[in-house]
Formats: structure tokens, sequence, C-alpha cells
């Protein structure tokens, strides 16, 4: 690849040493307040396509260079898997645990054992290859940008559906990043299904106290300092700390 020739260095290394295939693992919505977390894993074919020339991190790319991009990573890549966390899970688990549970499954599924795994910027338990992970990596490692591309067209074309089962949120423009439009659209419609009730501005738009103020009386409860059959407070706390609210929430 031209452009992206630097970005082939690492992999190039690990396959000259006898580590290939490399994966690249990256991931889309770890920071809006609403939509799922996306997860992939992209597996790259050691030859440089010129097609490929293109690869960097999605978020430099604008909108219309990642979907042309993203047929052509998963018509030339040898594997490549995409995993989708919901909102309820992420609310269920914590955001980071939800990342790296994410990353182990999109690894496990690409169908073809890596010889080794980069990881966009920390390390991730669990896998079963050796791994690296990669500070700045989708601008750093062919295989990580293309996984960061995979992601986030997937989660924005999830995004564009969702604005339409959710009018007035605006989720095809922002995302579901916490824009000032977002923002005033939660305040004033309240929190959908597909806000995380574990984010803060969420909790407070729906009326709910902090997550840190229902986990502290918890481990008052589990510490035996509240007897929850008799607090009053703790029939409070009870449904204030639900996290996934809704039919499309049942599991």
């Amino acid at each position: 690849m031209r452009k992206a020739s630097g970005l082939r260095t690492l992999e190039a290394a690990l396959i000259r040493s006898g580590l290939g295939p490399v994966a690249g693992v990256d991931e889309a919505g770890r920071g809006p307040c609403a939509g799922p977390l996306v997860v992939a894993a992209c597996l790259l074919a050691p030859k440089a396509y010129d097609k490929l020339a293109g690869l960097d991190d999605s978020k430099k790319l604008t909108e219309p260079v990642r979907e042309e991009l993203y047929p052509i990573i998963t018509r030339l890549s040898l594997a490549w898997n995409v995993v989708v966390i919901p909102s309820w899970e992420i609310d269920s688990i914590g955001i980071h645990v939800a990342n790296i549970e994410g990353m182990r499954r999109a690894v496990a599924g690409l169908g073809q054992t890596p010889g080794y795994v980069l990881t966009d910027g920390f390390r991730v338990p669990g896998i079963p290859a050796p791994s690296l992970p990669v500070i700045g990596g989708d601008a750093a490692a062919a295989c990580i940008a293309a996984a960061s591309i995979l992601a986030k067209v997937t989660r924005d074309r999830m995004m564009v559906e969702l604005d339409a089962r959710f009018p007035g949120y605006g989720f095809a423009s922002h995302k579901g990043y916490n824009t000032p439009d977002h923002i005033a659209a939660l305040n004033r419609l309240g929190p959908s299904d597909e806000h995380r009730r574990s984010w803060r501005n969420v909790r407070e738009a729906a009326g709910l106290r902090p997550v840190a103020t229902v986990a502290e009386e918890a481990d008052a409860v589990l510490a035996g300092e509240v007897d929850p059959m008799m607090s009053e407070e703790f029939q409070v706390v009870r449904p204030d700390s639900r996290v996934a609210t809704g039919a499309t929430h049942a599991r």
C-alpha cells in the first residue's frame, strides 16, 4: 500500500517473525449515551492491496470514504467479524467490561484463528492468541484501522435505523453522542429504550439518582448495615437501580 505502507510495518514484522496472520480489533460507540457498542475484528491478508491504500483511523475519514472502504475490507480480508453489545448489556456490566468482552467475542468469531492480535489502546485478557495493545492503534496498524471502519460503519447504520424507530432525538445526525441537540432532546423527551441508564446525564433526565449513590446503598445492604426488608430507603433504591426498561430489553 502506498499511503498506508506505514500502517503495515508492525504487522509485517510480526508475520516475518512467524506470528501471523495478524488480526486487529477496535470499537465504535464507547462514549455515546445512547445506542450500542460495536466491536470489530479484522484479519487482513499479507498482500498490500492498492484498493486498501486509503485505510486510516475511521474518525479521520469522511462518511462516504468509510462507506466506500467497508465492502472492500469485507471482500479482501481473510476473515472479519462484528459484534454488537446493546445498551442494556452495557448498563448491566459497565462500558469497559463490555468493551473487553466485545473484543473477545469478535476475535473468537473470526472463523480463522489469528497468530497474533493487535488491540487498540489497552490489553484485552482472555483472547486465545498472543496480543499487544497499540496506543492510537487505528492510526498505526492497518488491521486495526480496518476493524475501526467496520465497527464505525456498522454502528452509524444502526443509529440511522434507530432514528426512524425513535423520532425526535436526532440519532441519525449525532449517532448518540452528547451533542447540545441530543442533550436538549433527551431533557425534552426523556430517555428512550436505547439510552444507557448508567450514564449520569441519562439518569438525571429520567429523574433517577446517580449510580454511585445506588451502589453505595447496595453495598450497605450486602454488608448487613441495612435490612432490605425493613428499610423504606431500600424500597426506593430498587426501582431506581434498574438499568433495562422496555420490552426491547427483555432477555
